[in-house]
């Protein structure tokens, strides 16, 4: 859990901006922190992640410091988020370790590269790995199709379990009853609010992002980034279905609709973050969080370096280079997974449970 001081200042500058009601109008916060007279811990850790980081009430806000009151309810929700990504993600030596580590995170990589291509020099020996590619099969000559679907499963179903381990550590922590789950409005709302990115809307104007004026670039980042995720999970699925189901292999033609949907999402992956960083770089740092913007450039860096050597590896692959590229690319996509449920991507849980919980207390008050 937060640790005992972080929890009580927090609390402290809830209670401040419940009894000022300045800024109720500008996010999900705030009506749900109005629902309330007093804030224990699960209230905190729920009301930090309903927390979307607009950064609205701080520019709004007449206590922020100097002033006395040193109100700075960005900052607080952030250093609570952190906490919560931290403790409810396991095993908590992996979690303590990777929490916008930057150098373990690069020695992942570096660590998980060198293994798959360790592993393909060693089994198939450097004339398929350095040798120009065959057409036909190209990429299973270098790396065996089961030697990438296993691993592959092995820690998708890793990151999964482990983020949603978290996610009902977190539903309980937060006081959530578990017969609640069972309210599928609460879910289609939070799952609008989610994907429509309700809360970095300002009311159609945008977020205090990165300045105080009134932006949309950064929820157009976000959804650029989001999409390009989805359609890259399109392209494996369809890649998948080629081949267990059409007896298709790789590679695929350039205009095949897995190499276009990939390619695509590849895209938009590296816009979107080298967008989001570039907001990140101009933003307010008083708001701001420094161990939450370790774990935003972390993951970042790492998804877009993903996407990156996956569009080299499509540009190059019927080149020598083939074997190497796609080794690289193959070790990069096992760090991102082993690092996922301990990065920044976290949020994606703990938000939405945060989200369909909030959709349940404003259900619960209308009625």
């Amino acid at each position: 859990m937060p640790s005992p001081d972080l929890l009580k200042e927090a609390e402290r500058q809830l209670t401040v901006c419940n009894s000022c009601r300045y800024c109720e109008g500008y996010c999900a916060v705030f009506p749900a922190m109005e629902l309330r007279r007093s804030f224990d811990e699960a209230d905190v850790i729920h009301l930090a992640n309903l927390c979307f980081d607009c950064r609205a009430c701080y520019n709004a806000c007449p206590f922020t410091p100097p002033h006395e009151y040193a109100i700075n309810i960005p900052a607080a929700m952030a250093a609570v988020r952190v906490e919560t990504y931290r403790e409810f993600s396991s095993p908590r030596l992996l979690s303590r370790l990777f929490s916008g580590n930057a150098l373990l995170a690069g020695l992942t990589v570096v660590v998980a590269v060198l293994v798959v291509f360790g592993a393909a020099l060693g089994v198939k020996g450097s004339d398929v790995l350095f040798g120009e590619p065959a057409e036909e099969r190209a990429f299973y000559r270098v790396v065996p199709y089961t030697a990438m679907l296993l691993p592959a499963l092995l820690l998708s179903g890793f990151w999964l379990g482990v983020l949603a381990i978290g996610g009902v550590r977190f539903w309980r922590a937060t006081g959530a009853k578990t017969g609640e789950l069972l309210d599928l409005g609460a879910f289609l709302r939070a799952t609008k609010d989610a994907f429509g990115l309700e809360y970095l809307k300002g009311g159609g104007e945008g977020c205090d992002y990165p300045g105080p004026e009134k932006s949309n670039a950064r929820a157009v980042m976000h959804h650029l980034l989001v999409w390009g995720v989805l359609l890259d999970l399109a392209s494996t699925t369809l890649a998948a279905v080629y081949h267990n189901f059409l007896n298709r292999d790789t590679p695929f033609a350039y205009v095949s609709p897995p190499v276009v949907l990939g390619a695509a999402g590849g895209v938009l992956i590296v816009t979107g973050g080298l967008g989001l960083l570039w907001l990140k770089r101009r933003a307010m740092k008083e708001p701001a969080n420094p161990e939450m913007l370790r774990l935003d450039y972390a993951f970042l860096v790492l998804l877009m370096l993903t996407s990156s050597s996956g569009l080299v590896l499509l540009t190059l692959r019927d080149t020598a280079a083939m074997g190497t590229l796609l080794t690289v690319h193959l070790g990069i996509v096992a760090a991102l997974f082993l690092a996922l449920p301990y990065s920044k991507f976290a949020h994606v849980v703990y938000r939405y449970a945060a989200l369909v919980r909030h959709a349940i207390e404003q259900k619960r008050e209308a009625a």
